[in-house]
């Protein structure tokens, strides 16, 4: 088992990686709240405790530039000065950022930090990692601090116009991309045994380089034809299904949940259109008997729509982490759905006395190799 701590373990990275290291059999958590960055005690039990610290802790934007500056590199050295009057040789990994190169203090406190972590590992014959990172983005970044496309889904979502500052290319890296990586390494160098000491500058490639412009247009297109329409739009390229599960995460569930369908009704029966889309993926029908329960799982990359075609449905959804339940009510007297996003366990459980037909859509068809499901309680 590796033990491994994340400081800034409630952040945007953070929490992705928590979660991520969490469906790992060989990993062991550690964990670690930002006051334990002012017990001096408790940040002495962390670093004893770990064989790998991610140091993700940090201040990305304030209105005082110097404080920012002053912040970071407080975190860093509060952090070498516990690993060293604990004797703990930890493998630190630290997040630094491509801005290390441009003229603000921000990225001054990257280029430094990372400096006063090196001078650290050669001092005292330890492992360390210098992570040089371009723009992340994901679910559940925070608007107006961690990403301009969290801001643009936010915004969006909410029925805002954005507006670009400055135009120009921008180099990407989708957060669960990140995350692999930094794992991968954790263990490729935890498993290295015969290096007792070893300092890596590894730069993280890019995914994806874009416009502002040309991504705030593809994410106005997935507004329009899903906020607007209900219609999932193209997926076919891995960067525009990563912008819709970003997109999808800022919508406000409660309100904008059950979304209604349109029935058509004649001498024959009924006719509904579940699921309009742009895309591939894959559409399942099923039944269900009274009182049973599907579901109790989440996904970590794979979007999906449960519509209620026939009988009564309640369907949760808790995102992971917290402990706050969204629950919905369907009745295929008045058809709808709801989407699951990534990240979220979920459930549906026919409430009424009669058999529930329901329709499933899921973003990518399902292989049975690449299992994408993970179960937990709602």
């Amino acid at each position: 088992m590796i033990r491994i701590g994340i400081t800034g373990q409630s952040g945007f990275i953070g929490t992705h990686l928590h979660n991520y290291l969490g469906q790992q059999d060989s990993i062991k958590h550690v964990s670690f709240k930002k006051e334990d960055f002012e017990s001096q005690f408790q940040l002495f039990d962390f670093v004893k405790s770990c064989d790998v610290i991610v140091h993700l802790a940090g201040m990305n934007r304030h209105g005082d530039p110097q404080l920012i500056y002053d912040t970071n590199i407080k975190l860093v050295k509060n952090l070498i000065k516990a690993c060293e009057r604990t004797n703990s040789k930890p493998h630190i990994i630290f997040s630094s950022s491509t801005q290390e190169d441009q003229d603000n203090l921000y990225g001054k406190s990257k280029y430094d930090g990372r400096a006063l972590f090196k001078e650290w590992a050669n001092r005292n014959n330890a492992k360390f990692t210098g992570l040089i990172i371009p723009n992340v983005f994901g679910p559940f970044g925070k608007p107006f601090y961690n990403s301009f496309i969290a801001t643009f889904c936010h915004q969006l979502a909410n029925g805002e116009q954005p507006e670009i500052q400055k135009d120009g290319k921008v180099k990407l890296i989708y957060v669960g991309d990140l995350i692999k990586i930094i794992y991968e390494h954790i263990c490729s160098v935890y498993y290295k045994k015969s290096d007792a000491t070893s300092t890596y500058n590894l730069k993280i490639e890019h995914t994806s380089e874009d416009f502002v412009s040309e991504i705030l247009s593809l994410l106005e297109s997935i507004n329009k034809q899903y906020f607007e329409n209900g219609i999932i739009p193209n997926l076919d390229n891995n960067f525009e299904k990563n912008l819709f599960n970003t997109y999808l995460c800022y919508l406000n569930h409660e309100s904008f949940f059950p979304f209604p369908l349109t029935k058509y009704t004649d001498n024959r029966g009924s006719f509904i259109e579940t699921v309009k889309f742009n895309s591939g993926g894959q559409v399942s029908f099923s039944t269900t008997a009274p009182g049973i329960t599907r579901g109790n799982h989440y996904h970590t990359r794979k979007a999906e729509r449960f519509a209620v075609i026939k009988g009564k449905a309640l369907i949760e959804l808790r995102k992971i982490g917290t402990s706050d339940l969204l629950s919905f009510k369907l009745d295929g007297e008045a058809p709808s759905f709801v989407d699951m996003p990534i990240w979220y366990t979920h459930k549906i459980k026919n409430i009424g006395k009669d058999e529930l037909y329901t329709i499933f859509w899921i973003n990518e068809e399902y292989d049975q190799n690449d299992p994408d499901t993970f179960f937990m309680e709602v």
